[in-house]
């Protein structure tokens, strides 16, 4: 039989469809990789991978032996951490979350977990486009916006409000619009932040108002939408955490503010279900606790609001 090694790398070759990934994820050369899967493949005296110049994929005993192992492996990740002394983590935990969250709310938080666990390494992917995380082996993910998988393994851990915004520069050119409709007459910065790509909602005293908008611009990472505002190309529709900074320094302002937007929930999302390591949820633990400890002062009555 081979060592756990063996048995992890072939895990993560079978899920990121990659013998030369797998190497850059461990350190190792794409020959070692692929000699230590080939030493694996023969002493189980079958095939594991399907190698071709395009891709690797799991034949069907693959497939079942990859089902079977990656739980094992989850587990004795929890044996070790049930007897280690504190309980202080090792290894890696990944967590993946859009760029503006990661960069100003998330990252900044991490330093006194990583403090309590100096030989954890944390891994964190930033991206506004939705990944495949169970490729890409994330522990945990964090998701704003309504999940589009019912049956994930996930929880709502907070909900956070949404601003209308523009910087003062386009709002002297352009005016100030004084009841949603007038957004219409408006340019119109479109990014992954936006709730509807062609639709804000609003709310006041039980009237509830939906506007069809066309983005003059859009963006497919928030950061760039915000930087557009900012920049006084139009007027865009982002998330408290996405523009504190840019609000605190004047550089934008609020828009519309006697209106309610729709506020948008965050999740934890967890790809493994309950194979999740305990770094990982105890790494979300860590950070809701942080953000509920500090709650951002917004320009608007709209607060945060836990939903744990």
């Amino acid at each position: 039989m081979k060592d756990l090694f063996s048995y992890r790398l072939f895990t993560r070759v079978a899920r990121l469809g990659s013998f030369s990934a797998a190497a850059r994820e461990n350190g190792l050369s794409q020959s070692q990789v692929s000699r230590v899967v080939a030493d694996l493949e023969a002493d189980l005296g079958t095939q594991l991978l399907v190698r071709s110049t395009r891709a690797v994929v799991p034949t069907e005993a693959g497939a079942e032996f990859l089902s079977r192992m990656e739980p094992i492996l989850a587990a004795v990740d929890e044996a070790e951490l049930s007897v280690r002394e504190g309980g202080e983590f090792r290894g890696i935990v990944r967590i993946s979350m859009p760029t503006s969250v990661g960069i100003r709310e998330m990252i900044p938080r991490m330093a006194s977990f990583s403090a309590k666990h100096p030989n954890l390494h944390i891994q964190v992917l930033l991206a506004d486009h939705w990944q495949d995380l169970v490729r890409d082996n994330v522990d945990v993910a964090i998701r704003l916006g309504r999940l589009s998988d019912s049956s994930a393994t996930s929880r709502q851990i907070m909900t956070i409000p949404r601003f209308i915004l523009a910087s003062p520069s386009y709002l002297r050119v352009a005016g100030e619009p004084t009841t949603p409709e007038d957004l219409q007459s408006h340019r119109i910065i479109g990014g992954p932040a936006a709730a509807v790509q062609s639709a804000w909602t609003f709310k006041r005293d039980g009237e509830t108002r939906t506007i069809k908008l066309e983005a003059h611009f859009s963006t497919d990472e928030n950061e760039g939408a915000v930087a557009a505002a900012a920049a006084g190309l139009g007027i865009t529709s982002t998330t408290a955490w996405a523009c504190r900074r840019e609000l605190e320094s004047g550089e934008l302002v609020t828009l519309l503010n006697d209106w309610a937007t729709v506020p948008v929930p965050v999740h934890a999302y967890f790809p493994h279900a309950s194979r999740t390591r305990s770094a990982g949820r105890a790494l979300i633990e860590h950070l809701v606790a942080s953000l509920l400890s500090e709650r951002p002062n917004a320009s608007s009555s709209q607060d945060e609001s836990p939903t744990v």
